[in-house]
């Protein structure tokens, strides 16, 4: 656990030894595919760090229209900020695979950031980057076309993995839930890129063989 807290971005300043009294105070879950791990509107007072597995952040209605935030993996983390405020958590969470999850307590996050000030600068880094990404979103819906849209979805996900370009497992409704779209309308762009040859598939995720074309 010391070293998975070593390589969080919030917790990179950290002292070792400071490391190893949190590390030792992390408890870790883990949850099945489709578990739903946060509701919104919960009253929850926890950090949590993706060790395995891959999680959404979503927000849906009555009707089960859901519009995906954001799509998580090892490594990242999530619950800051209700953590910080102490109001609800502002959506939903889901494991999209199974998933190992480490979980910090608001008191024993609060001790470590009493103990040491400068975590309140990479705290303030991971809302800047939040923010920017919200931003992002937000004028990425207004402005571009439905093309543009899954493009800069799968710019966004892309990671390397053994020398290749490649998102996280997501389906094709997953992405038009990200970019409020229909799943047909995203089958079909996805289609043509295959043909093309821009992309590929392993399973669920999607290998960007070469440069996307800037227009369908």
């Amino acid at each position: 656990m010391h070293e998975t807290l070593k390589h969080t971005p919030l917790f990179v300043s950290l002292p070792n030894d400071e490391l190893e009294k949190l590390a030792t105070k992390t408890n870790t879950k883990t949850y099945k595919k489709n578990t739903v791990v946060v509701s919104k509107d919960d009253h929850t007072d926890s950090l949590y760090i993706i060790l395995e597995g891959n999680i959404k952040i979503y927000l849906d209605d009555e009707q089960g229209k859901e519009v995906i935030i954001n799509i998580m993996s090892a490594g990242e983390y999530f619950g800051e900020l209700a953590l910080i405020s102490g109001k609800p958590r502002s959506a939903n969470v889901m494991a999209m695979a199974p998933c190992k999850l480490a979980i910090i307590s608001k008191a024993d996050f609060m001790e470590c950031l009493t103990n040491n000030p400068s975590l309140s600068f990479n705290i303030i880094q991971a809302l800047i980057d939040q923010v920017h990404n919200l931003t992002e979103n937000i004028s990425s819906l207004a402005l571009l076309d439905v093309y543009g849209r899954i493009v800069q979805t799968l710019n966004k996900n892309a990671v390397e993995k053994d020398g290749k370009r490649m998102t996280n497992p997501m389906t094709h409704q997953d992405i038009a839930n990200m970019i409020g779209s229909s799943r047909e309308m995203v089958s079909k762009i996805l289609k043509d890129l295959r043909v093309g040859g821009y992309i590929t598939t392993d399973g669920k995720s999607i290998i960007i063989e070469r440069t996307l074309p800037t227009g369908w």
